[in-house]
C-alpha cells in the first residue's frame, strides 16, 4: 500500500503562497459606494444595533454570529507534538477554520490564547461569548480541558466542544456500530478495552456507555496498566469513574478475549501476539496518530478475521474528526443552539453510520481512486462524500430540537435539507425543480452504455430515486458482473436489461432505418451492423420507435461520434436547428454557454437559431433569458469582420419578433457587469446577460472548460436541444451523478 509523502519544504510553501496563512475574509456586503458605506457604518449600522438592544435574539438575524464558530486553543497539546504554545498552535487552528468552511460552509476564526491557567482560559473566553454562535476547543492538554469544557458549558449559553475528546468519539463510535453489525455483534454484549486515558480515549468510553455499552464490559488502561477499582498510583477524578472490578493488572492480559479493542495512545503499543488472543471477529481502532499502536498488516498476519481502522488516510476505515465537527456545528447552528449535548453527538454516529451502507457516490470513488462499498474495509463515510453536508446536519438538529437544545427550532426540515445541499453543491437549486418535474414524469429513461460501471450506477441511481424506469443497453451477463462488482448485484432484478438479441422490435428497428438511409450509401448490411451491434444507434432506435421516453449516451466516446450515429436516426445537426447548451454555475450565478456541441462556425441565422436554443433551454430551467452576442468587439469598436456575423445576428432576431431580451456584439465584462453596462444606455439588455453566443464551437469550449479550470465553475451539459426527442450526451469524464442529472434533463425534455 501506497504511503502519502510530504516533504517539510512543501509544506512551508503551502502556508506561504500564495499569501501567509489559510484564509482570509471577504464581505458579504457590497462596498462600492458612499451609500454602501453608510449602511454598512454609520448612520445605517445604528439601526440594527437598536434592535438587538432590545431583542438579543436578533443578533442572530443581523450579525454573523449564527454561522461564526471560534477554534480556540492554548497550544499545550498540539496534534502530537506536546506543548508548543499558542502561537505555535496557530497553523493548526487556521487549518481547523479552513475545514469548517470546506465542508460545511461555517465561518470561523482562530483564537490563540497565552496562557496556560484555566481560570484566564475559561475568563477570556467567556468574555468573547456575545461575539460567537459556538466554540470549538483544540488541542488542550488533560485533565485541563476537562475543567475548561465543564466550566465553559455551564457559563455559556452557546455550544462549547472540545473535538478531540467528542469529536473522536463519534467517529469511533459511527464506526464501531458498522464493525459490530458486520461481526453480528451488540453494543451492551461485548467486551471492550481502551488503551489511552487521555482526553479523548475517555470521551470514546463515555460515548459508548451512552450508547449501550456496559460499565463492567469495558477496561481502560493508561501507561501504568488497568485502570481498576482500588488503583491510586496516577489517578485522577476521571480515570475513576472509569475503573472496574478486575484481576488483569496490563493490556496484554485485558485483551485475552476481547471483542473491541480502542487505542489512542502511541506506535506498537498492541503486539501481533495481543490480538491473536482477542475474541472472534475481532474490531481493532488503532487511533494513534501519526503511527497507530498496530498497523492493518500486521493485525491481519495473524486474524483475517479483523476489522481495522487508524487515524490515517492511507489506510481503510480512516477515523477522521472532520466527519463530525463540521456537520455537528452546522446542525447547532441552524437550531440556534444551546449546547451540543450527548443525543445530538449519537445522531451523528448513527446518521455517519448508515451513510456508510448506503451506495457510495462515484465522486467520492473517483477521489479515493477506488470503489467503495459496505464492508470490512469501509465501515466508515470519508470526508468527500458530497452527502454528508445534508444527511449528518439533519440528525443533529432533529436530536437537537428533540432534546430540547434548540432555540429556533426548524419547522420545515425538507425544505432545510435542501437548503443544505444547495450550500456545497451549486447545482442543487437548480436540479430541485427539475428533479421534482423528472419525478412527475416517471420517464423510461434509456442507458445506452451498459458496459460502463458509470452508466450502471446512474440507471440504478435514477430507478432507485423514483425518478422512472431505467433501460439498460447491455448484455445481460456482462451487466450482472458489472453490478455486482460495483457493490450493486441486488439492483439486476430492478432494472431492464435490452440489446438488440432479445427485442422484438429489430425488424422494425432496421426497416425504419433502411429507409432512412438507403440513399446515402447505406446497404441491408450496413443497416444491419448499425442497428445490431452499435449501441448508440439501436438506442436510439428506441427512442424514435416510443420505447423510450429519454436518451442519455456519449460517456464512452467522444461527442462527436456519438452525435454523428444519432444522426443515423434523428436530424440532431445544425442544418435542423440542433444546438448544445452548457449551464455555467459559479458564486451563486447562472450563464449558459452556445454552442458547445453542433455549429462549427456558424452564420448569423445559425447564431440566432443557437440564441432561440439557449432560450430554450433557459426557460426550462426556470431562467428569463437574456442573449448577448459576444466578441472581442462592442457595438462596432473595434471594427473587424470577425464581429460582423455577431453585430448580424441580433438583425435577424429582430425579424423574426422573439420574445425575449437579446443584444450584440459585445464584450463579455459589457455583457455580464452592470456597471459596464451604464456605458451603453442605448442596450435592449435591462440587466447582465445569462445566455453567452459566442462565434465559434472552439471558443465556446475554450470558455467553458477555461471556466471549469481556473475559476471552479460546475457545468451541466453541454444540453442537447432542438432535437425532436429529448437526448442528453455526457462527457467521457462524467460521474455517476454526472450522468444521473443528464437522465434527470431527458426526462423533463429539457432543450
Amino acid at each position: 500500500m501506497s504511503k502519502t509523502k510530504v516533504t517539510a519544504e512543501e509544506a512551508l510553501a503551502f502556508h506561504l503562497e500564495p499569501t501567509p496563512g489559510k484564509f482570509e475574509i471577504t464581505a458579504t456586503v457590497p462596498m462600492t459606494t458612499q451609500r454602501d458605506l453608510s449602511l454598512a457604518y454609520s448612520p445605517g449600522v445604528a439601526v440594527p444595533c437598536e434592535a438587538i438592544a432590545a431583542n438579543p435574539e436578533t443578533a442572530y438575524d443581523y450579525t454573523n454570529k449564527g454561522n461564526l464558530v471560534a477554534v480556540i486553543s492554548n497550544g499545550t497539546a498540539v496534534l502530537g507534538l506536546g506543548n508548543l504554545g499558542a502561537l505555535a498552535s496557530k497553523p493548526v487552528m487556521e487549518g481547523k477554520a479552513v475545514l469548517f468552511k470546506r465542508f460545511a460552509d461555517v465561518n470561523s476564526i482562530d483564537i490563540e490564547l497565552d496562557t496556560e491557567d484555566p481560570d484566564e482560559f475559561c475568563r477570556a473566553v467567556r468574555l468573547m461569548g456575545p461575539t460567537f454562535g459556538g466554540i470549538n476547543l483544540e488541542d488542550i492538554k488533560a485533565p485541563e480541558c476537562f475543567i475548561i469544557e465543564q466550566r465553559l458549558k455551564e457559563e455559556m449559553d452557546i455550544p462549547v466542544f472540545h473535538d478531540d475528546q467528542h469529536g473522536t468519539a463519534v467517529i469511533c463510535a459511527a464506526g464501531l456500530i458498522n464493525a459490530l453489525h458486520l461481526s453480528n455483534k451488540k453494543i451492551e454484549d461485548v467486551k471492550i478495552v481502551l488503551n489511552g486515558a487521555g482526553a479523548a480515549g475517555i470521551a470514546c468510553l463515555e460515548l459508548l456507555k451512552s450508547m449501550g455499552a456496559r460499565h463492567e464490559n469495558c477496561i481502560m488502561c493508561d501507561t501504568k496498566g488497568v485502570i481498576y477499582q482500588g488503583r491510586t498510583e496516577g489517578m485522577n477524578q476521571w480515570k475513576s469513574a472509569h475503573a472496574v472490578k478486575t484481576e488483569t493488572r496490563t493490556l496484554e492480559e485485558a485483551m485475552v478475549g476481547c471483542d473491541v479493542f480502542l487505542g489512542v495512545s502511541a506506535k506498537g503499543a498492541v503486539t501481533p501476539q495481543m490480538v491473536a488472543s482477542m475474541a472472534d471477529n475481532p474490531v481493532i481502532f488503532a487511533m494513534a496518530n501519526p503511527d497507530p499502536e498496530i498497523t492493518p498488516e500486521e493485525a491481519h498476519e495473524v486474524r483475517m478475521d479483523a476489522i481495522v481502522a487508524t487515524g490515517r488516510s492511507d489506510y481503510p476505515n480512516q477515523v477522521n474528526n472532520v466527519l463530525g465537527f463540521p456537520y455537528l456545528f452546522r446542525g447547532a447552528l441552524d437550531i440556534n443552539a444551546r449546547a451540543i449535548n450527548d443525543e445530538m453527538k449519537i445522531a451523528c454516529a448513527h446518521a455517519l453510520a448508515q451513510l456508510a451502507r448506503e451506495d457510495v457516490p462515484d465522486e467520492v470513488a473517483l477521489a479515493y481512486g477506488k470503489n467503495l462499498t459496505f464492508g470490512r474495509d469501509y465501515i466508515i463515510p470519508t470526508p468527500f462524500d458530497p452527502r454528508l453536508i445534508h444527511r449528518i446536519p439533519t440528525a443533529v438538529a432533529k436530536a437537537g430540537m428533540d432534546t430540547g437544545a434548540a432555540r429556533r427550532p426548524i419547522i420545515d426540515m425538507e425544505a432545510y435539507e435542501l437548503s443544505l445541499k444547495s450550500r456545497m453543491d451549486p447545482t442543487a437549486n437548480i436540479l430541485r425543480g427539475i428533479n421534482a418535474r423528472a419525478r412527475a414524469a416517471q420517464a423510461r429513461m434509456i442507458f445506452a452504455e451498459g458496459d460502463d460501471p458509470r452508466v450502471l450506477r446512474a440507471a440504478v441511481m435514477y430507478q432507485r430515486s423514483g425518478l422512472g424506469k431505467a433501460l439498460v443497453v447491455g448484455r445481460s451477463d456482462d451487466v450482472k458482473a458489472k453490478l455486482e462488482a460495483a457493490g450493486l448485484g441486488d439492483a439486476v432484478r430492478e432494472i431492464e436489461v435490452v440489446n438488440a438479441a432479445n427485442t422484438q422490435h429489430l425488424n422494425t428497428y432496421k426497416t425504419f432505418l433502411y429507409d432512412r438511409l438507403n440513399r446515402r450509401g447505406f446497404d441491408r448490411a450496413d443497416i444491419h451492423r448499425l442497428a445490431a451491434r452499435d449501441r448508440h444507434v439501436f438506442s436510439a432506435l428506441m427512442l424514435a420507435h416510443g420505447h423510450g421516453d429519454g436518451l442519455v449516451t456519449g460517456a464512452t466516446r467522444k461527442s462527436a461520434h456519438v452525435l454523428e450515429r444519432i444522426n443515423k436516426v434523428f436530424d440532431a445537426d445544425a442544418e435542423h436547428g440542433a444546438a448544445g447548451i452548457t449551464a455555467l454555475l459559479h458564486k451563486g450565478r447562472i450563464v449558459l454557454i452556445a454552442d458547445t456541441l453542433v455549429h462549427e462556425w456558424p452564420d448569423e441565422e445559425d447564431l440566432a437559431n443557437i440564441a432561440e436554443r439557449g432560450a430554450v433551454v433557459a426557460r426550462h430551467l426556470g431562467i428569463e433569458p437574456r442573449v448577448a452576442f459576444v466578441s472581442f468587439s462592442t457595438f462596432g469598436y473595434p471594427v473587424s469582420e470577425r464581429a460582423e456575423k455577431m453585430a448580424a445576428a441580433p438583425k435577424v432576431l429582430d425579424r423574426r419578433g422573439v420574445d425575449f431580451e437579446y443584444e450584440g456584439e459585445m464584450t463579455v465584462d459589457v455583457a455580464m457587469n452592470a456597471k459596464s453596462q451604464q456605458a451603453y444606455p442605448f442596450s435592449r439588455l435591462t440587466g447582465p446577460a445569462n445566455i453567452l453566443v459566442v462565434p465559434a464551437r472552439h471558443s465556446a469550449s475554450i470558455s467553458v472548460k477555461l471556466m471549469q479550470e481556473m475559476g471552479g465553475a460546475t457545468v451541466i451539459g453541454p444540453i442537447l436541444s432542438g432535437v425532436d426527442r429529448s437526448i442528453q450526451i455526457c462527457s467521457t469524464v462524467s460521474t455517476a451523478n454526472d450522468i444521473l442529472n443528464m437522465a434527470v434533463l431527458a426526462a423533463c425534455k429539457v432543450g
